[in-house]
């Protein structure tokens, strides 16, 4: 039996849902909102700048691979930085592809405050298609699909594909577009969290473009959550988590883009993963305020630069266990030298020797373990 997809209902797109059911949940995620924001204010502009960057450089890279697209992350870095005014040394020129899907989540975020229309859609679709291509398939650029042939969401091999969800026509696609963009600028009258669930459902259930449909929804996404939040710099990854979440994702668009005008289920989704992607920030940005607390406290500490690296470097996440030769080969130094630097910082009380042990001695920062002890 054919389904009925959710823009053939009568009700299309008068969207409805049970907030009784959402508000608890929605009350949580605005009250982690404000605690980021709150701690991201605790910190100095360089701090929040290079944080903003971490976090939209993880978006922009997971945003293109939920749709199997997968960019070098150090180019990504790099053209953020470069528009960001950060510091860029060390990280490769970016190309022009990358910089034009970096430019377009800037300015979604930059500019969230500026009118959505036909014309900036259309710019970010070119901005991320400059071949005119989808791999080697030529597809209209900068412009609404056009043509008889249905938009289908397919999975499977051929001869047995299941199709999950079929878009509206392409007839009809400048009208809906009309109404989305007319909603979009105008509707004042719902949560903004809300408003941005609302407009990335409705605007994938439309699927106006040949390809990129569901970047630019999380890019839509996006500008919406940075006006929610008053700011233009990002702290949380909504599509860092929907790739954690990558099944249920096309799982509950599956379930409500081929059901009725309540959205409920597809809101409880978003918010519920909206709240996921704050808790698994916040750990990070945790650690950025305690990494400037130990600098603030520890300034008048004498060290010389070999240490202030490795001190960094365990702040910012060191992949494994610390022992005095990985020290030596990271700092290029001796086993010896590593060791007096080592030696020296214990009897500082800024490093301690891990009590796991091992084959070999291991050390770890003295606040970091009586963190870990204390949580």
């Amino acid at each position: 039996m054919r389904p009925i997809y959710i823009w053939q209902y009568p009700t299309w797109p008068k969207f409805t849902w049970n907030a009784a059911d959402l508000l608890a949940l929605l009350s949580e995620v605005r009250n982690h909102e404000g605690r980021i924001q709150g701690m991201m204010r605790g910190l100095g502009f360089e701090d929040q700048s290079k944080t903003s960057l971490n976090v939209m450089t993880e978006d922009v890279l997971r945003s293109c691979e939920i749709e199997g697209v997968m960019l070098n992350s150090d180019r990504v870095r790099s053209s953020i930085a470069k528009h960001l005014g950060i510091e860029t040394v060390g990280l490769p020129y970016p190309d022009h592809y990358t910089d034009g899907v970096v430019q377009v989540m800037l300015d979604a975020v930059e500019n969230n405050d500026k009118p959505l229309s036909h014309e900036r859609l259309c710019n970010w679709h070119s901005a991320m298609f400059p071949t005119g291509r989808s791999g080697i398939y030529p597809i209209t650029v900068g412009a609404y699909r056009t043509g008889n042939e249905p938009m289908q969401i397919v999975s499977g091999a051929m001869g047995k594909e299941k199709v999950h969800y079929e878009a509206p026509p392409s007839g009809a696609v400048p009208a809906m577009m009309d109404e989305f963009i007319d909603w979009f600028n105008t509707e004042a009258n719902i949560d903004p969290v809300l408003k941005a669930a609302v407009a990335h459902l409705w605007f994938v259930a439309i699927h106006p473009f040949d390809d990129g449909n569901g970047r630019l929804t999380r890019t839509i996404t996006d500008m919406l959550l940075a006006k929610a939040d008053g700011s233009s710099l990002r702290f949380y990854s909504i599509s860092a988590e929907i790739l954690r979440k990558k099944k249920s994702y096309y799982e509950v668009l599956e379930k409500t883009t081929t059901g009725s005008t309540d959205i409920t289920l597809w809101l409880e989704w978003f918010l519920q993963t909206m709240k996921s992607a704050i808790l698994y920030s916040e750990k990070t940005i945790k650690r950025v305020v305690q990494k400037t607390s130990f600098w603030q406290r520890h300034r008048e500490v004498a060290m010389n630069e070999r240490q202030v690296k490795m001190i960094n470097l365990l702040w910012d996440g060191f992949d494994g266990k610390l022992t005095s030769s990985k020290w030596a080969k990271i700092t290029k130094t001796s086993q010896a030298t590593a060791l007096r630097d080592i030696t020296d910082l214990i009897d500082k009380g800024v490093l301690t020797v891990a009590a796991d042990g091992g084959r070999s001695t291991n050390y770890l920062l003295k606040e970091e373990k009586y963190i870990s002890e204390n949580l």
